[in-house]
């Protein structure tokens, strides 16, 4: 693999280098990547007759990813010499229906993660468009990534320039990395694991513009509307629990949830319970008035509506927690040890007054969610578990401290 390589670049222990025939037969790569390899090619190699122009930013990732990368994005137009309006970020489809607020001054194309994964038309029809948009700047940070999806869409893009963040890298996907990483132009090592995914983003800005930029804390603009009056009583002060996430493990039990919204009724709060309605956890004990279920009843902005308001958040860690946090509103997270520091707990530098997170700290942390120590994927982690009330109480308590 050392004919003609385009690429010849070491970067922390990985060597990336790449012939022209090993790009055309590459070793290694998954059925799923060869199935879409020709329509990636012809979208790839489409001609485009406007000029190249701007910068594509490809955020391949969930709506707690997209929070924790946002503030940077505010860096983009000066490190890279372009307009605001000439940044064009690739989303996904779960954060669609914030986005004309959140990234209000930025062109946004919003694609179906899970389609472009699977579906080879869908594929294709996606390609053709990001091709279409002919940058001259094609860029990913993300460092926990796909490649066919992240890599393979700046690939796609055919901009002038290609930067991409050195990602993690794990025998099966060393192959994939490889192919796209030794056709790029510049490739950046933003930290060692576990650095934080804030710190990883102003890392790989400050790499580019040749000078250090200070990480800052994740904050979103946001409209200033109250909740509707079908969904909260008017008026009420009130806290938000959100018990649910995609991944079962980790789920503080609902048990816990319940006990914490007994506490903040005695400090005269309505308890919200909020979450996606493929992510309830059980069964919502409402006997109290004062405790209101709204589990699948909300859609993402009126969700911001209710976080945004809300005297509190108690979250697990997932993407609303991200949001309430950008919010600026007081915002616990329940926090447990699969990928520790990447993305929960914040550092101490970009942690904004306002926010707390609890954990319980064991020896098997960074097992990356490959935990040997439960019996099925539907019970919940030993160290989320491992989380007390008293813990979770004690923080609240200190973010419930009357304000002006």
């Amino acid at each position: 693999m050392s004919d003609s390589p385009k690429h010849n670049t070491s970067i922390s222990g990985h060597h990336f280098v790449s012939s022209a025939f090993w790009r055309m037969f590459p070793e290694g790569m998954r059925r799923r990547w060869w199935l879409f390899r020709l329509f990636d090619l012809i979208a790839r190699y489409m001609p485009v007759l406007k000029p190249r122009r701007g910068v594509l930013v490809v955020r391949m990732d969930g709506i707690g990813d997209m929070v924790l990368f946002r503030t940077s994005l505010e860096h983009y137009a000066e490190v890279f010499g372009v307009e605001k309006s000439d940044i064009t970020v690739l989303g996904c489809e779960s954060w669609s229906d914030i986005t004309s607020e959140v990234f209000a001054g930025y062109r946004v194309l919003i694609i179906n993660e899970h389609a472009f994964a699977r579906w080879p038309l869908y594929r294709f029809w996606v390609s053709l468009k990001v091709r279409a948009l002919n940058p001259a700047i094609s860029v990913c940070d993300s460092y926990l990534r796909r490649t066919m999806m992240a890599d393979s869409l700046v690939w796609v893009s055919g901009a002038s320039q290609a930067i991409s963040s050195l990602p993690f890298i794990g025998e099966r996907t060393r192959p994939e990395y490889l192919y796209y990483l030794s056709q790029v132009d510049k490739v950046v090592p933003t930290g060692d694991y576990p650095t934080h995914e804030i710190v990883r983003h102003y890392n790989f800005l400050s790499a580019i513009a040749g000078r250090k930029i200070k990480p800052e804390a994740p904050h979103i603009s946001w409209r200033d509307t109250l909740p509707s009056k079908d969904l909260i009583p008017p008026g009420v002060p009130y806290a938000v629990l959100n018990p649910g996430s995609n991944e079962y493990g980790r789920r503080w039990p609902l048990a816990k949830y319940q006990q914490l919204a007994a506490a903040l009724i005695e400090k005269n709060l309505h308890v919200i319970f909020v979450g996606g309605g493929g992510e309830r956890p059980g069964v919502i004990d409402t006997g109290e008035s004062r405790i209101i279920d709204l589990i699948g009843r909300t859609d993402l902005p009126q969700l911001l509506d209710i976080m945004n308001h809300a005297q509190l958040v108690v979250s697990n860690d997932t993407g609303p927690a991200h949001l309430s946090i950008a919010l600026g509103t007081p915002t616990l997270v329940v926090v447990g040890g699969g990928h520790f520091g990447c993305f929960v707990p914040y550092p101490e530098e970009v942690r904004p007054t306002h926010a707390r997170f609890v954990y319980y700290k064991m020896d098997c942390y960074h097992c990356f969610w490959n935990c040997p120590k439960r019996a099925s994927k539907f019970e919940v982690f030993p160290c989320v578990e491992a989380v007390s009330i008293e813990q979770v109480c004690d923080e609240v308590e200190t973010l419930l401290v009357p304000g002006p």
